[in-house]
This record gives C-alpha cells, structure tokens and sequence, in this order.
C-alpha cells in the first residue's frame, strides 16, 4: 500500500495533524548541513519538540558508516519501535533514512518530506529505501513505505540550477515510460515551467499508479527503471573519480540517451522517437566526457545491477515514446556501443 502524499505550499499543514493523531513517543528530524540551514526553518513551525540528527551531504556518504552515525544517535536518544523519523531532504537522506528506520529495533515509523526536485517526483515516493555500497548504487535496502510524504514546491527555490536539472531528468523519464503526449507538449518548455507543483503532481501520479500495482517491482514496476541500467553504472563508475562525478539525474539522463539507443538497435523504438529525445535531452543536459577505457568499465558494472537475473542484464526499453517493455535482456556489448554513440552526440 503506497503512503498518503501531500503536494502543495500548504502541504506541511497536514503533518501535525499526523504527528498528533499516532501519538508517537519521540520525533527526530535527519537533516543535512544544507536542509538544516535552508528547510529546516520552514519545517519547523510544524513540529512538535523533537530532536536533530545530522548528517554530511552528498552521494558519497550514502554509506554503511553513516548509517553506523544514524543508529548511534538514534541509540543515544532513545528512540523506540513508537518513535519516528522525519526525513528532511533530498534522495540520499531520504534513502538512508527510509533504510536506517526500517531497520532500527526491525522498524519504526518514518515520514519523507522531500526537498530537491528529484526526491519530490521520484525517490520520495514507492517505498524503496536504501545505500550504497563498495561503489555500487543502491546495493543495500529494503522496501518500506513512509506514513505519509509532504511535498512542499516552495523548497525548489533553495535549489541551484543544477539540481533542478538532475529531477528534471526523473520528469522526462515518467513522460518516455508514460504519456507520449506530455513528452511533446512539455518539451518545448523545459525547465523555464511556471508550474512545478503542476508538473510533481503528474510526476507522482505516474509513479504511485505504477507502485500501486507492483509494489514489490515483481513486473510492471520495472518500467520505471528506464534510463537506470546504464544511468546507474555511469553515476557508480564516476561516484569513485570525485572531480567527476554526477548527479543522479544527470547520470540518468545519459542511459536514457543509451537505453533509447539500444531500444532502436532491437527494433523497439521508431527512427524518429529516438531523434526526438535526442533533440530533447542534449539540449538540457551537458555531454559527460567519457574515454574508451571509462566506456569498457562502465559496461562491466551493469553486471551488477539489481535487476539482473544469472547472467542476463535485464533493460528497460522503449517501444515507442510513452510506452515501456521491462525485462529486455541485453548485452554488455550493446551497453558498450551505447556508450560510445553517446559520446559521437
């Protein structure tokens, strides 16, 4: 069952009235250095007395050890299977927290209140939580729902461009996988839209539509992995070379340039769709620089992805703009060839 969502400006006015109605014996709020200086006075005014966990920002904390830091604070302030846990932040304090919580004394109670644009449409919502691990995206985690998600629009005037842009990304992948129709209408806007809370609200539709029947992603669910087999090995890959890693949604951007290409090379995706999103995403998102070598290994990773079954890597594809076939078996020479016509872009 998916969490109770709350979208609007208005939208934190409703936790209150949660945090009332549960009783719950403690309240911790995990915060960034960024949350906490930029969100966390926004936050709050709607919360009752409760207590701060904070942690670094960052992919690259998304870490064991960190989660070690979570558990010691949540140790030393004794918090109880009747406590819970607000997560103020973007998709790494949402994941880890999500993931700490869910495991803390075998789980307790935690709400999302997400505040980059990626968290609102994408990592907030369906229940997966999780870290990273030895380099590898998301290794670790399990799925457990919040009991509820707040979605404030107004806390994407703390963001750089640049952030906005990673989310972006997620919006593009829900209209590829979705609805062909808000892919043509919107592109021609992109990121100059006056209507963001219009945009995370379809955004979210589409997602909790497809949590809503596949909440263990057993089929269907898998659509939304579009872009993440490739996306997730290059964010992985470049995640250990600090001067160029990526965000998320930028690294996410680059496998849907490559797992639309692969679509066309299996015959899925019409000639002309695919020059559509290529059009479309090089327009948003700078070309990544990548040498032969980063190429060979960033294939190599795609062996590990989750989705994998033996030895077959399973994809995502496109059969056409707005429509998505999941367990497509492809190769690591494919993820190679991808590659290097992303980078002829």
């Amino acid at each position: 069952m998916t969490a109770t969502i709350h979208i609007g400006p208005t939208a934190l006015q409703e936790l209150p009235e949660l945090l009332k109605n549960r009783a719950f014996s403690k309240v911790a709020v995990l915060v960034d250095e960024n949350t906490l200086a930029h969100c966390y006075p926004t936050l709050k005014p709607y919360l009752p007395e409760h207590e701060l966990i904070q942690i670094q920002s960052g992919e690259e904390q998304k870490t064991l050890q960190t989660c070690e830091y979570i558990w010691q604070r949540m140790t030393e302030l004794n918090l109880d299977r009747w406590s819970v846990l607000v997560n103020l932040g973007g998709g790494v304090i949402g994941d880890m927290g999500g993931f700490c919580a869910a495991v803390f004394k075998r789980g307790i109670f935690f709400v999302q209140v997400p505040t980059t644009l990626l968290a609102q449409v994408d990592a907030s919502v369906g229940g997966k939580t999780g870290i990273d691990f030895h380099g590898l995206k998301n290794h670790i985690g399990v799925y457990q729902e919040p009991q509820a998600v707040f979605i404030n629009p107004d806390f994407l005037k703390t963001l750089p461009q640049r952030e906005l842009k990673s989310g972006y990304a997620e919006i593009i992948k829900h209209w590829l996988i979705s609805d062909k129709d808000a892919f043509i209408e919107q592109r021609h806007i992109g990121l100059f839209t006056d209507d963001w809370e219009g945009l995370i609200r379809h955004s979210v539709s589409i997602k909790s539509g497809v949590v809503e029947a596949d909440p263990l992603e057993g089929g269907l669910r898998k659509i939304l992995n579009f872009g993440h087999t490739v996306g997730h090995a290059v964010e992985s890959y470049l995640l250990e070379k600090p001067d160029r890693k990526l965000l998320h949604g930028e690294a996410v951007a680059v496998g849907m340039l490559c797992e639309a290409w692969i679509s066309k090379n299996h015959k899925l995706l019409p000639a002309e769709d695919l020059d559509k999103i290529e059009t479309f995403l090089v327009s948003v998102y700078e070309k990544v620089s990548l040498s032969e070598q980063d190429i060979q290994d960033i294939a190599q990773l795609a062996l590990q992805d989750k989705k994998n079954t033996r030895s077959s890597i399973n994809c995502t594809l496109l059969e056409g703009i707005g429509k998505a076939v999941y367990d497509q078996p492809i190769t690591v020479q494919e993820i190679v060839e991808s590659l290097r016509y992303y980078t002829l872009l």
